[in-house]
């Protein structure tokens, strides 16, 4: 399989198609900034910048749950939960400080000259999204729908239409109106949906997930929201405790996405990725890069999606 290096221009996949972005031949400070997600950047609260594998450059991080609470608890989140946090409340005027502050300093190129950007190669000094993201579920937040349109009105105030505003979400969320609304909205004004799907049985989404939320009810959701936008599908496989997902477990995931497919909704993108930074368990590691390859052409196979491979960086 060919395995481009990290691209912030990489050609979008198409049907049929496994495409993969490992980081290979790259400065170390590449490898060192995509291992390392922090979500604090200087003295923000909010907006952080990190260097993404999956957005293929600069994802522009808003963390609207500064408070940990999280309504799944992932064996591989490397959110530290036993630290207390600095921030409780989201203030949105200060978010949106920051975040016009941090989009300037891409557009002017001081970003690039401080720690964690500081010597990335150019072709990668582009802001590709801003992801609602960090801490916890981004959609639990109660003013999650005002946030996002603040993001898109200083997006538009910038000038940086083709900046996509993406939301990275566990889907547990999506039958609240004020989430459909939010959606609704991103819809007319270049967003995109996020939704994690990490298992294709109920028993291992709870391994996984660590959660009280019915698996049945994350596919119900994730449907009906394919039946409005095309969305991507991001799932994490990995060795729980040395072993790998088995192949039952890999051909269930497949006809989920199969059925999500065949009642009517649109998955644009399935990104198939592993361990790249420090799992809160240390019982989770990382698959191989040949088990990745071979995950990601049994994905294409069985479901005849698109597919993005991305391998483990560092643990």
């Amino acid at each position: 399989m060919n395995k481009p290096s990290t691209s912030a221009h990489a050609p979008e996949p198409s049907d049929n198609r496994v495409t993969a972005s490992k980081p290979v031949s790259t400065p170390d400070v590449v490898r060192a900034a995509v291992s390392r997600h922090p979500r604090r950047y200087e003295d923000n609260r909010y907006v952080y910048p990190v260097l993404s594998r999956r957005s293929k450059g600069i994802s522009v991080g808003v963390n609207v749950n500064p408070d940990k609470i999280c309504n799944f608890d992932c064996i591989y989140c490397q959110v530290d939960r036993r630290v207390a946090p600095q921030y409780r409340d989201v203030d949105l005027d200060v978010l949106a400080d920051e975040l016009r502050m941090l989009l300037a300093g891409a557009k002017e190129g001081n970003l690039f000259e401080r720690a964690p950007l500081a010597g990335i190669p150019e072709p990668l000094r582009r802001v590709n999204d801003i992801a609602f993201s960090g801490d916890g579920e981004p959609t639990s937040y109660p003013g999650f729908g005002e946030a996002v349109r603040r993001a898109v009105a200083i997006r538009d105030e910038m000038g940086l239409y083709d900046v996509k505003i993406v939301v990275i979400t566990n889907a547990t969320l999506f039958h609240r109106p004020a989430v459909r609304d939010a959606f609704a909205f991103l819809d007319g004004h270049n967003g995109e949906i996020w939704a994690k799907l990490d298992a294709g049985t109920a028993a291992y989404y709870r391994t996984i997930e660590r959660t009280r939320i019915p698996f049945d009810r994350i596919v119900r959701n994730i449907r009906e929201a394919a039946l409005l936008r095309p969305v991507v599908i991001q799932s994490l496989f990995m060795r729980i405790a040395g072993e790998p997902p088995t192949e039952r477990e890999i051909e269930a995931y497949c006809g989920v996405l199969s059925g999500i497919v065949g009642s009517g909704g649109t998955i644009k993108l399935v990104q198939v990725y592993t361990v790249a930074r420090m799992p809160a368990e240390t019982y989770v590691t990382p698959l191989s890069d040949v088990e990745m390859d071979r995950l990601g052409e049994t994905v294409k196979t069985r479901t005849g999606l698109p597919v993005e491979v991305y391998y483990g960086v560092a643990v």
